[in-house]
């Protein structure tokens, strides 16, 4: 009899169908739902776009969302002769610039950067002027200077300054958490937890990590420090899923336990914070084990007054490798949702920005604030020592 139901729950998991009950949790109210696949899209506008910097393999993820959006490739120049290598297989529609002023002075309306992130707002702020719309890879900002210069230059120009946080914007169960938020499926959020560890070297994949790291990995002069980077991602979540519109940071540590030879590096750090609508606590590490067969086993965790939400993004630990688990808890009982086919607006949503001169893909205020607030979380973390 153990045998059989073993069996049953080796191929719900093996078909991402297992309920929370089959996973080993105790039965009763628990439903298991699978998201069904989103209407099909049909580009409503296009927006012809370049690449200047595709330094961090992010940029990937952002053209792909570019081009679901009706977004057309054009131009692209790279510091990187491998990385470029690579783009030039996937992107044979790209004319490759010699420089970036070629890229950023071309007829084009919109500019993205994965450059290295102590350069990205330098080159937002000569595309803004030459009257260009810019996402930007996080960190977009790393520096409260550059920060108050990239808010003058949107002033100045009207331009956008887009920056991609796609731990929330491109993992369908934290686009699908953000829907359910609205909807007060758990009531007022009062906290947000994020747990994000990340891996140094990896076997592939867009997330950064399938080659040796470049030196400006290891130099926090060059980009911005633990919490600035990875971190900004999930100070974006804390004000998405509250709603908060200030915040400050309440304490913030970073430390260098694994890497003595790196003195520039940081491999933990974690901050509290405060907003106006809510709470937050973000932990990042550089410590994902090789054995968890991803590059991090990213969680959220939001806490509402009628209930909460998890969101297990990238696998479900010794359940099965699939990301985009999302558990929500209520008054009436627990729900598994699998939402591997969720939506992924932002893409689409951007492009329809840039032709309407709308704010709905994401909130400029909000994007600037994420970053202001990871800067001031590293600049004011107490370095500590283990």
């Amino acid at each position: 009899m153990k045998k059989d139901i073993n069996a049953r729950r080796d191929f719900l998991m093996q078909a991402g169908i297992a309920s929370v009950a089959a996973m080993g949790f105790a039965a009763g109210d628990v439903k298991a739902e699978t998201l069904p696949p989103p209407p099909e899209f049909k580009p409503q506008h296009k927006v012809r776009f370049s690449v200047c910097g595709v330094s961090h393999d992010h940029i990937h993820g952002m053209i792909a969302a570019m081009k679901r959006g009706g977004g057309e490739l054009v131009n692209a120049w790279g510091a990187e002769p491998d990385k470029m290598a690579t783009f030039r297989q996937r992107y044979p529609e790209a004319r490759i610039l010699a420089t970036q002023d070629e890229v950023i002075n071309d007829d084009t309306q919109l500019i993205l950067t994965s450059h290295v992130p102590n350069e990205r707002t330098h080159i937002g702020i000569r595309a803004m002027k030459a009257g260009k719309d810019v996402l930007a890879d996080k960190p977009g900002i790393i520096t409260l200077k550059d920060l108050a210069l990239v808010r003058k230059t949107i002033k100045d120009t009207g331009r956008k300054y887009g920056i991609q946080y796609s731990e929330r914007l491109d993992v369908r169960a934290a686009v699908y958490a953000g829907e359910l938020i609205k909807q007060g499926a758990i009531g007022k959020v009062i906290q947000t937890i994020n747990l994000a560890p990340h891996q140094i070297v990896q076997g592939g994949g867009d997330a950064g990590g399938g080659s040796k790291r470049p030196e400006w990995f290891w130099d926090d002069r060059l980009f911005g420090g633990i919490l600035t980077d990875i971190g900004s991602h999930q100070v974006d979540q804390f004000l998405y899923y509250t709603g908060s519109k200030s915040a400050e940071i309440v304490a913030s540590q970073i430390a260098n336990i694994g890497f003595p030879d790196r003195p520039r590096f940081q491999d933990f750090g974690d901050m509290t914070l405060r907003g106006d609508a809510g709470l937050g606590y973000v932990r990042l590490d550089w410590y994902t084990p090789k054995g968890l067969g991803t590059w991090g086993d990213g969680r959220l965790f939001v806490l509402g007054t009628e209930g909460y939400i998890e969101v297990r993004k990238y696998t479900n630990v010794a359940v099965n490798k699939q990301g985009n688990n999302l558990f929500l808890v209520d008054q009436t009982g627990a729900r598994f949702i699998d939402c591997s086919n969720g939506d992924l607006p932002f893409g689409p949503q951007f492009i329809a920005d840039i032709v309407n001169r709308t704010e709905t893909a994401q909130s400029q205020e909000m994007a600037l604030l994420a970053a202001e607030l990871s800067i001031k979380a590293q600049v004011g973390a107490k370095a500590v020592k283990i």
